[in-house]
């Protein structure tokens, strides 16, 4: 009996959309279930090589929390190119200042680094409070455990 393995063409492809509220969750591990879903991996239809995601809207990202000391140990470093370039800041900084900016970057860093990854990333959409204006999309809230 021969089964042949599926493989899903993007014009194939059904999208949803879905919508997180990331209050009181904690940054890593929301961060892994939204590239899940902005993968695809969870849908019985994956393939590697093409974009099976959903589209994904986070809400209320200022009000997710980071464990133990990560606020003042962790550091996000970013470099001009340029000598003597290197920035750094404290994530709990970061949280306070640019909520959508870092939950972004680190959901791109659990995202494949090439073409398809930064395909995929152009589905998340973050917002600092609780409004988005994807409501025509008519997305559904979808609980992410704690």
């Amino acid at each position: 009996m021969n089964m042949k393995t599926y493989l899903a063409k993007p014009e194939e492809v059904q999208r949803k959309w879905y919508v997180i509220d990331a209050e009181g969750k904690t940054l890593g591990r929301l961060a892994t279930a939204v590239a899940t879903i902005l993968r695809g991996k969870h849908k019985p239809t994956f393939t590697p090589n093409v974009d099976c995601g959903d589209h994904v809207v986070i809400i209320n990202a200022e009000k997710v929390v980071l464990t133990g000391n990560k606020a003042e140990d962790k550091v996000r470093y970013t470099h001009s190119q340029y000598p003597g370039g290197l920035k750094a800041a404290k994530y709990g900084d970061l949280l306070k200042t640019k909520p959508e900016y870092a939950l972004t970057k680190t959901i791109w860093g659990m995202l494949p680094h090439n073409r398809l990854g930064r395909q995929m990333i152009k589905k998340l959409r973050v917002y600092r409070g609780s409004e988005h204006p994807h409501a025509a999309q008519q997305p559904e809230a979808l609980e992410i455990k704690a």
